[in-house]
């Protein structure tokens, strides 16, 4: 079970960020945004946790507090995931709105049917599930016990207790490379739920470091390092797992946000073109490529993209962070 942060739009990550912060420059051609907190309009997070700004951090904060428990249902791991962050520098703060699922297939640490009830209680029966592990390990339930217990401390909102336990399981676990990697591919995600990308980042490392050809693994260390402004670190992960599967859409729109917090806006919109190539009515494309084109004063086409994804999709972080930007456009430079 990978756990995920939560993104925008069926693979979700962080819907709190607002649009454009207090006082931007709204929809005008955005200088580098370099210790600008708020400067430009809300994007996709995965679309790269780049940069929240500070009040719109504490609101998420205070959202992952209150939070519910990673959604265990399991997704396509090549839909396009994003994160509501504006378009400055100050890092985001993960917390929660919708849950990323999980990838089909899910590390084992454990078999036989004790292993097995447990996980299944997860989604329906957290609280039992914790129970339900806590008994298994005094009586000698080793790893799957414990991958049980710290999965269901996550369900339960309690991310950092539960990546804790996984990084340690995953440290000490007698499973093969593959497994291992996962697992610290789950720690990274509840770290991210925690709030703290930090660790997220070095448990990521550490998965990658184990399975250096899984783009999905990239992707999620690509997302802790952008929460942390790695930029140049993140367009190597994000190019890494396209040169693995390059028909990963989603890592394209992540690479474009972050080329663009590099002010590298051609190779940004490279990017948005080779995803659209992909997926032609991907909402996290149309969100970016309007942050793209606000960049460069084509406030029409900016406009487009953003009514375009939030026609596509209505109910969505991705949705609701086009109708922010697309309010603030048409408040003008006063209101912001």
């Amino acid at each position: 079970m990978r756990i995920r942060p939560a993104l925008p739009g069926g693979a979700a990550l962080l819907l709190a960020a607002a649009a454009w912060a207090a006082g931007a420059q709204a929809a005008l051609p955005a200088a580098p945004a370099t210790d600008r907190p708020g400067h430009g309009p809300a994007i996709p997070r995965a679309q790269m946790a780049l940069a929240q700004p500070a009040a719109s951090a504490a609101a998420s904060a205070s959202q992952a507090a209150a939070a519910p428990g990673p959604s265990l249902a399991p997704t396509d791991p090549g839909s396009a995931t994003a994160a509501a962050v504006s378009s400055g520098d100050a890092p985001p703060v993960p917390g929660g709105a919708e849950i990323l699922p999980l990838p089909p297939v899910s590390p084992r640490l454990g078999e036989g049917r004790d292993y097995e009830h447990c996980m299944d209680m997860m989604a329906s029966d957290p609280s039992g599930a914790l129970d339900f592990a806590e008994a298994w390990e005094a009586t000698g339930g080793g790893e799957g016990a414990q991958h049980c217990h710290a999965m269901a401390a996550v369900e339960l909102g309690d991310p950092a207790t539960g990546a804790a336990m996984l990084d340690r399981l995953a440290q000490d676990s007698a499973a093969p490379a593959l497994t291992r990697a996962a697992v610290f591919g789950q720690a990274d995600s509840a770290w991210m739920m925690a709030g703290d990308a930090a660790r997220a980042y070095a448990s990521a490392t550490l998965a990658a470091t184990l399975s250096p050809d899984d783009p999905d693994l990239l992707i999620e260390r690509a997302v802790a390092g952008a929460t942390l402004g790695r930029f140049p670190e993140v367009v190597d992960d994000l190019t890494r797992a396209l040169d693995l599967d390059p028909r990963r859409a989603d890592a394209l729109v992540y690479r474009a946000a972050a080329q663009r917090h590099l002010e590298r806006l051609d190779l940004a919109a490279d990017d948005i073109d080779r995803a659209f190539a992909l997926d032609p009515d991907s909402p996290e494309a149309l969100l970016e490529r309007g942050i793209l084109r606000q960049r460069t004063g084509d406030l029409r086409g900016a406009r487009g993209d953003w009514q375009r994804a939030a026609e596509l999709a209505p109910d969505s972080g991705t949705g609701d962070l086009a109708q922010q930007n697309l309010a603030l456009l048409e408040a003008g430079p006063a209101a912001r």
